[in-house]
């Protein structure tokens, strides 16, 4: 589920975390002889594709597990960005913060917790809800050049970790460019109608197929939504036969 709620300035809602989001680390196992079918499914991953907006906490935490669940087992993560204003509006759907007990419990319990599970960091950010639509936007840009996960990284923890006011273009650019990207590519790409029109169609085909908040994962035409749901994706991807990644098999 997606918060829009009031976040408390300066709280660290996961406090001595990992700052690493990916820093579970993957069980010990023996190591296992890779056969052809093995080879096979390494050299045609499945896809798990993870739809999202950097603005929500959730998809934040559903984003740690999943690079942590990919140290485990070996799928390709194809990422969906969309608008999720947009999607709330187009599927008559609502932030949980609609009902203020829910949108407290999760703040002050819900999330801590998962964070806490998962072993990442989570910091409430003073200046949410932040409007993504440059940001999501700049995630498309960094899709065409070629950079989209460490785009997604860097904009999740500047938000979710640093609590920076990612609304604000100027501190964008900077977090982007200490993350080793090229921020005034991708800033010059975001801005073409070409990419704008592009959300407006991922966001739109989003809702199409089903989607009404984030985060959401799709297995096939399996879908999942929530990052409370990853023990779900994780079972499917055990019973589809992921093959444990090649980490995973020479540790």
């Amino acid at each position: 589920p997606h918060l829009l709620v009031s976040a408390l300035p300066g709280r660290a809602l996961t406090p001595g975390a990992p700052a690493d989001p990916s820093a579970l680390a993957a069980p010990r196992t023996r190591p296992m002889q890779a056969g052809p079918v093995r080879r096979l499914r390494e050299h045609n991953p499945m896809r798990l594709e993870f739809y999202f907006d950097v603005g929500s906490p959730t998809a934040y935490l559903a984003h740690c597990r999943l690079l942590q669940l990919r140290q485990r087992y070996t799928f390709a993560l194809a990422y969906r960005p969309m608008l999720l204003g947009g999607v709330f509006k187009a599927a008559g759907s609502a932030s949980p913060a609609a009902v203020a007990a829910k949108g407290r419990y999760m703040l002050e319990h819900d999330l801590p917790r998962f964070a806490a599970r998962y072993g990442v960091p989570l910091n409430a950010n003073p200046h949410f809800p932040i409007n993504t639509l440059s940001l999501m936007r700049t995630a498309l840009a960094a899709r065409h050049l070629g950079c989209l996960e460490a785009c997604v990284l860097a904009v999740f923890r500047a938000i979710w970790v640093d609590s920076e006011a990612m609304g604000d273009a100027q501190v964008a650019a900077r977090k982007l460019a200490a993350a080793g990207l090229d921020a005034a590519a991708l800033t010059e790409k975001s801005l073409e109608p070409a990419i704008k029109q592009e959300l407006i169609e991922a966001t739109q085909a989003a809702v199409e197929r089903g989607v009404f908040g984030a985060p959401t994962m799709f297995l096939g035409e399996a879908m999942f939504f929530g990052q409370d749901r990853l023990d779900f994706v994780e079972e499917q991807l055990a019973a589809r036969g992921a093959a444990p990644s090649p980490a995973m098999m020479r540790s």
